[in-house]
């Protein structure tokens, strides 16, 4: 089986829009944002971070734990290991 082209749209980091919305969708893209609403809603009503601050949460890598970065270092982190053949 052919892996599906995505054709049209771009984010600026370079995923497709209906790829993107596609992952979203998925058991564990849904996780994910669920853990990432939740923990932006925690840092706001514990005062630490507030709407219109420009940080994201950056989540340690195998830890329920996170902390305020500015946006664009956070979402500039490659986390992934590169996949190998």
């Amino acid at each position: 089986m052919a892996k599906q082209r995505f054709n049209g749209p771009k984010y600026s980091n370079g995923n497709h829009k209906e790829q993107q919305k596609a992952y979203n969708r998925t058991k564990h893209g849904l996780k994910i944002r669920v853990a990432a609403n939740k923990a932006d809603r925690e840092s706001k009503a514990n005062g630490t971070g507030k709407k219109g601050d420009g940080k994201d949460n950056a989540h340690y890598p195998g830890s329920n734990r996170s902390r305020l970065m500015s946006a664009s270092r956070n979402r500039g982190t490659e986390r992934r290991k590169p996949r190998t053949a």
